[in-house]
């Protein structure tokens, strides 16, 4: 479903229930939203506030965090760079707001060795973390809209050349991502641009 439709289904969870999203026979993604959060999380709205878990075969249900969604998309782009290209564009129409699963449909048919989850899995996590950061950052940010925090970064680990380790030591230190990734999709940038080219960061 597109962004609205997701962010409604968001919106709409009751408190304390773990409700499934999507389920593809082998993996299943979950969300969950606490009626009380953590101290450290005091500057949150409890309203806004939603978990995402994934559910892998028989397992435990886990949170996945940031970096397995952007650690899938490196080897992607790292094993077959030939598509880094429908790996971008992909992952630009989610952040835009396209169904996840219309929007990786040039990708099913290439067969990728190199990856964490299924395609699928991941386009959905993208999706969830692009809206989890539009509706729940609680401080002022220096993207508008705030998912550019993470979009910069799926972009990033899709395009750059540097290595896993280099890109990873610059995310865990919350440094943002480079502004070539985000200043024309960013309301609060000079460089704004309100119909960006596609690919208007590829050199």
């Amino acid at each position: 479903m597109n962004y609205n439709n997701m962010t409604q289904i968001v919106l709409d969870l009751p408190f304390d229930t773990m409700t499934e999203v999507y389920n593809n026979d082998k993996q299943a993604i979950l969300l969950y939203r606490p009626a009380t959060l953590p101290k450290r999380f005091e500057n949150y709205d409890v309203n806004t506030n939603f978990q995402i878990f994934l559910k892998i075969g028989d397992s435990k249900p886990f949170r996945p965090n940031h970096l397995r969604l952007l650690l899938d998309l490196k080897l992607r782009s790292r094993e077959l760079p030939e598509v880094k290209e429908k790996l971008l564009l992909a992952f630009d129409k989610i952040f835009y707001g396209e169904d996840p699963l219309d929007a990786i449909k040039p990708l099913t048919h290439i067969c990728f060795t190199q990856y964490i989850n299924p395609i699928d899995i991941t386009a959905i996590l993208a999706q969830l973390f692009i809206i989890e950061q539009n509706i729940g950052y609680g401080s002022k940010s220096t993207f508008e809209p705030p998912s550019l925090y993470i979009h910069g970064w799926i972009r990033t680990f899709i395009d750059s050349e540097q290595e896993i380790d280099q890109i990873v030591y610059r995310i865990c230190r919350n440094t943002p991502p480079a502004v070539k990734y985000t200043c024309q999709d960013n309301k609060n940038h000079s460089k704004y641009n309100p119909k960006p080219d596609t690919l208007w960061y590829v050199n």
